[in-house]
């Protein structure tokens, strides 16, 4: 009332019919592209999960189930964790040293590739086969896997602290022992016990390793120590071991290797191919054709029972296995399964056996 007697009414925003029609599309189209975004990204996302599928299928992906060993006082948790930063940097080193050193190898073998490979399996399985063979390629990965058992068997499962192989086996046996006892009083004793180790893996002891892991391929190499670009693979090996056994990041826990044996199966958990496995994805049975680097392993002892302490470990993968398989390897993809090495052949989850 009081306005109309004045003449005054409320402000009102007005705007003209074009206007209002030009806002109008301007909205419809910013809405249909928003929903094709929202459309784009669902897409996207449903590609992303088929190529997470799709790796998990070729790697194993993760699992939180515990697997006993059968006849094994060890269990398995494969649930796979991550190791520091510089421990994997140190890895990635290592890894690319040895395909150096084998690749240099391959291209100036100093025997023939047949004789290369039958002294490889004569070390690594207990003797040679027809059915592997002779090629540079093969030569590559006979030899990153007779390396990697070099490494694991030779250094990081078994202490290295003096230069005798001897005392370093005493010192891994009362490793063991404390372990079994108290998990935190055989992490302080590593811990000290490598503080005062041998600086390097000195020429003598990396002869000495080899000697013993694999004499038939040191024979074939007239006694020469593998090396790249002037750097001796035992010593980085050292230093390896060295960090993983010496840090205080691994709290009452300590490290082991393993490398999973040839022809033996491809367990997912413990493995990552460097090669897609035809096989494998169609659904087929397939065998590890070699282990170009090893697997690691963090070992804990288990939660306490009722009436006294666990005797049990519990290993935890943090690095699988690199490996490649048998199909891949040979290039038989579409062909059968050729009949398993015999020898020193892995039963299942024997690899990751020991603690």
């Amino acid at each position: 009332m009081a306005y109309q007697q004045h003449g005054q009414y409320p402000p009102q925003d007005v705007v003209s019919g074009e206007q209002y029609r030009y806002a109008l599309t301007n909205f419809r189209i910013a809405h249909e592209k928003v929903e094709e975004q929202r459309h784009q990204l669902e897409q996207q996302e449903r590609q992303v999960a088929e190529l997470r599928a799709r790796i998990s299928l070729l790697e194993g992906g993760s699992n939180l189930n515990h697997q006993r060993q059968p006849g094994k006082g060890t269990h398995l948790a494969s649930i796979e964790t991550l190791l520091t930063i510089p421990a994997q940097n140190s890895a990635s080193q290592l890894d690319k040293l040895i395909n150096r050193w084998a690749s240099d190898i391959a291209r100036n073998p100093p025997a023939p590739f047949e004789v290369i490979c039958d002294a490889i399996l004569r070390d690594i399985v207990g003797g040679g086969s027809d059915a592997v063979l002779g090629t540079s390629m093969h030569v590559q990965y006979l030899l990153r896997h007779a390396m990697s058992e070099t490494i694991s068997e030779g250094i990081i499962n078994c202490l290295m602290v003096t230069n005798s192989s001897d005392a370093n086996i005493q010192l891994t046996r009362i490793h063991e022992h404390l372990f079994a006892r108290d998990p935190t009083v055989a992490c302080v004793w590593r811990r000290q016990t490598f503080s005062a180790a041998v600086e390097s893996c000195t020429p003598d002891m990396s002869l000495s390793i080899l000697q013993e892991q694999v004499p038939h391929l040191m024979r074939v190499f007239n006694g020469v120590i593998p090396a790249s670009g002037g750097v001796s693979i035992l010593e980085s090996a050292y230093d390896f071991s060295r960090m993983l056994h010496g840090s205080n990041t691994a709290g009452d826990a300590f490290y082991r290797a393993f490398v999973p044996e040839i022809g033996s199966t491809l367990y997912p958990r413990q493995i990552e191919l460097v090669k897609r496995c035809l096989r494998s994805e169609r659904g087929d049975l397939d065998r590890v054709g070699a282990t170009i680097f090893p697997g690691l392993v963090k070992v804990t002892r288990g939660p306490a029972l009722p009436d006294g302490p666990s005797a049990e470990n519990v290993q935890t993968v943090v690095r699988r296995a690199q490996v490649i398989c048998e199909c891949a390897m040979n290039g038989t993809q579409n062909q059968p399964m050729s009949p398993p090495l015999h020898g020193r052949i892995a039963s299942p989850n024997s690899s990751l056996s020991g603690y």
